[in-house]
């Protein structure tokens, strides 16, 4: 079967927009949470984020297409050529109806969403957009990088909330695989820091409510943990049939190797409390990997920081691994830095799990300070940890109950 690498990341985070600030943030356990400034959030239960602030879409969009464009599909295009840039692949001499995409995205167009129904309700239909629907739907994220550097192979989007991108990434390495492309650029995005997700999602009391200390708000797996901290960017990486890469010389982050998905088929917004949904999908990726529990030195888990996600994480943790061994397996949650990028989170932690196995650190869940007895792994708490990184996983779980896992191992 063929086999698949990583070769190129680009990033458009709350921890930077450039590969190497962004990774040395990361491991600095650089918390991105602050007070929403984008609008008047002092009605809010939920008044903090973690937004996307050193971005500049002029560097990558033109005045005319941003105007066209909601910012969930600006940060996959400014992802895209950032990620085309470091995987060094020359366009002029590729076979672009061999080059893909799929993204994935939980909610898609928001803020266009909330902007056009004000001006509908305001000003009335005559004055909406001939550019809402297309700037709405999650699918022109995909098409628009498409559009973006001529891309003609398969083309798509993938939405199942939170465990979007790595749904995306997880249909990427079955195309390669295939043979219906070399080369896929694959991820996730969301743009939804906007009064009408924000307070949605307070509304199911959903957020955390630490607004007097934002940077210590995401504390997944910590006992005084209280919701989630809304994030937002993209994620887009290079994904290419490992033997063409080796043969070009390309760099090689990694290779993705094993893919699992599984449904709770329980409830619209909790995990199954036996974690059993979320341990299937792990088994999954690494029954597909050819791999056993003992070859897995890291997770990096959802670890939302949510009350009910993150013990019964671990305990599907150590059913999927089992307990022994999960007990010596390094679990850490980069949402405690970068928040939660909802749709976008599995793409931003497959890049951490990437440059984890690259460089032999992983890095840290900050904020934990005090034990919670329901969980009760190795979180490599508040500083990175040196460590070789053989092979690892990444864990996506979303609302509707949707479990997502992707092995990552070294070449």
């Amino acid at each position: 079967m063929r086999q698949v690498a990583i070769t190129g990341i680009g990033v458009v985070s709350p921890l930077g927009c450039d590969l190497k600030r962004f990774w040395e943030r990361a491991k600095s356990g650089y918390s991105a949470g602050r007070p929403i400034q984008s609008f008047d959030a002092s009605a809010y239960d939920s008044r903090i984020a973690a937004p996307v602030i050193e971005f500049n879409p002029d560097d990558f969009i033109s005045k005319k297409d941003q105007r066209r464009t909601d910012p969930f599909c600006q940060y996959a295009m400014a992802a895209s050529k950032l990620a085309l840039d470091d995987s060094g692949l020359n366009l002029g001499a590729e076979a672009l109806d061999r080059i893909g995409v799929v993204v994935g995205s939980g909610i898609g167009g928001l803020q266009t969403l909330q902007e056009q129904y004000s001006i509908l309700l305001q000003r009335g239909p005559g004055r909406c957009s001939p550019f809402m629907i297309p700037q709405m739907i999650i699918n022109m994220a995909s098409g628009l990088v498409a559009i973006q550097h001529g891309f003609k192979g398969p083309n798509f989007s993938v939405t199942s909330a939170c465990a979007s991108a790595l749904h995306a990434i997880g249909d990427a390495l079955r195309i390669i695989q295939r043979d219906e492309a070399d080369v896929v650029f694959s991820g996730g995005t969301e743009a939804t820091i906007c009064e009408l997700a924000v307070g949605g999602f307070a509304a199911m009391k959903a957020l955390t409510t630490r607004n007097d200390a934002p940077e210590k708000a995401s504390r997944p797996f910590d006992l005084n943990r209280d919701g989630f901290l809304i994030a937002e960017g993209s994620v887009i990486l290079v994904m290419e049939e490992l033997e063409r890469a080796k043969r070009r010389g390309a760099q090689i982050y990694c290779e993705v190797r094993g893919f699992g998905m599984s449904c709770d088929a329980f409830h619209m917004t909790a995990p199954d409390d036996t974690g059993a949904g979320a341990a299937q999908a792990m088994r999954l990726a690494i029954k597909d990997a050819g791999l056993t529990p003992d070859d897995i030195d890291y997770i990096n888990a959802h670890g939302t920081s949510t009350p009910l996600n993150d013990k019964i994480e671990t305990k599907a943790i150590k059913a999927a691994l089992g307990e022994e061994r999960a007990r010596k397996i390094m679990v850490s949650s980069s949402k405690s830095m970068t928040g939660h990028l909802l749709g976008a989170a599995g793409a931003i932690e497959s890049a951490i799990c990437a440059l984890a196995i690259r460089d032999g650190v992983v890095t840290p869940t900050i904020n934990y300070e005090t034990p919670d007895p329901e969980c009760d792994l190795d979180y490599v708490p508040n500083t990175a940890r040196e460590a070789k990184v053989r092979a690892c996983l990444n864990n996506s779980l979303g609302f509707g109950g949707h479990n997502a896992c992707v092995l990552f191992r070294a070449v």
